[in-house]
């Protein structure tokens, strides 16, 4: 799921990237065009903002995971006592039982659908927080170098190769760290 996650905000990052460029060096001579590419995914996990982002979301989903596993718990125990009890248990009593354990599996597997929409917000909302800050850092890296093109580099990413004087991610991070957005 980590891994998918960076990938999704990669991708979702790359046209943003791409057009964030405004400014100075990089790629060949004269006056053609001039384009870098970023590791966005290496700037989330290599600069401070990117590992409290990730601090902030992993505590977010360890709550919610602590939270169902209680639950789980509960309902297990309920199971148990009801299997032991079956022998002493009345049909009626049996079948009021079963009922229970089923509702109460139903709102179980419901509460779980909707903390993993929960997850997903807050994924979401995390993830956008940092890709503006990234989208900032980045332009003005490009400004800096003069380039006029910056492309999303990595797994998923859209360049397939680049000369590796084209890659600013470095630089990126380092102004990241800087407290550069």
């Amino acid at each position: 799921m980590r891994y998918a996650l960076y990938t999704v905000w990669a991708i979702a990052l790359l046209s943003a990237a791409a057009c964030a460029g405004a400014g100075a060096q990089s790629g060949g001579g004269g006056g053609g065009t001039r384009v870098a590419v970023v590791d966005l995914q290496k700037v989330l996990l290599e600069t401070e903002s990117g590992k409290k982002a990730r601090e902030s979301l992993n505590s977010f989903m360890k709550n919610r995971q602590a939270v169902m596993e209680l639950e789980e718990k509960e309902l297990k125990r309920m199971e148990d006592d009801m299997i032991k009890q079956t022998s002493v248990l009345t049909p009626n009593a049996r079948k009021e039982r079963e009922d229970q354990l089923r509702r109460r599996v139903m709102e179980f597997q419901q509460k779980g659908q909707e903390m993993n929409r929960e997850v997903q917000d807050k994924q979401k909302e995390v993830l956008d927080g940092f890709r503006e800050r990234a989208e900032k850092v980045v332009a003005k890296v490009a400004q800096q170098h003069g380039l006029q093109v910056v492309v999303e580099r990595g797994r998923g990413g859209s360049t397939v190769y680049n000369e590796a004087a084209l890659d600013i991610t470095a630089r990126v991070i380092e102004e990241f760290n800087k407290g550069g957005q």
